[in-house]
């Protein structure tokens, strides 16, 4: 999670995902890796009330990707997913970009008046040192774990009857 400075036009940003190749880097993400974090994302959702969804994408896409960056590509998602849109303002995007060995977390308005951006920051660079160990799934799996143990923190919910607001599927986008 980077401060809110406008991203710089970078001619290497888009370089590098013209040159990405998916299939020597998202190997990792089988159909069983992606329903093992589908699951993780629905334990990270009990017992409170907000929203996780994860989204990992290969590389920002071409066309956009020498004047946006990943933090913005997030907040789009964040926008296009519409994970704003639950009942106490709690949904949080988790956004791995493989090409640019980033991870960005955008919580909403509800969470983030509980939540230093710190607090989010530091989980990024944990997992991110666990991707760059080569151990992605697992990263990811305690990073969602973390995330909805911050959920539970504040909005502890012994049953929820409204039910999940937004779909536990990890989103991939190649």
């Amino acid at each position: 999670m980077s401060e809110n400075n406008a991203p710089k036009a970078s001619f290497a940003r888009w370089w590098r995902q013209v040159l990405f190749v998916p299939l020597l880097h998202s190997k990792w993400l089988t159909a069983e890796a992606k329903a093992r974090l589908t699951d993780e994302v629905t334990s990270a959702e009990r017992g409170h009330r907000g929203e996780v969804f994860l989204i990992i994408e290969n590389h920002l896409p071409t066309q956009d990707a020498y004047h946006i960056d990943c933090r913005e590509r997030a907040v789009d998602l964040f926008s296009e997913y519409r994970v704003w849109d639950t009942e106490e303002n709690t949904g949080v995007l988790v956004y791995v970009n493989i090409c640019e060995h980033q991870l960005e977390i955008v919580a909403d308005r509800g969470i983030s008046a509980h939540v230093s951006p710190t607090v989010w920051r530091a989980m990024c660079e944990k997992a991110v040192s666990g991707i760059a160990n080569k151990n992605t799934e697992e990263s990811l799996a305690e990073l969602l774990d973390e995330v909805g143990q911050v959920l539970r923190q504040y909005y502890h919910l012994e049953n929820n009857p409204a039910g999940n607001e937004l779909s536990d599927t990890v989103v991939f986008l190649k």
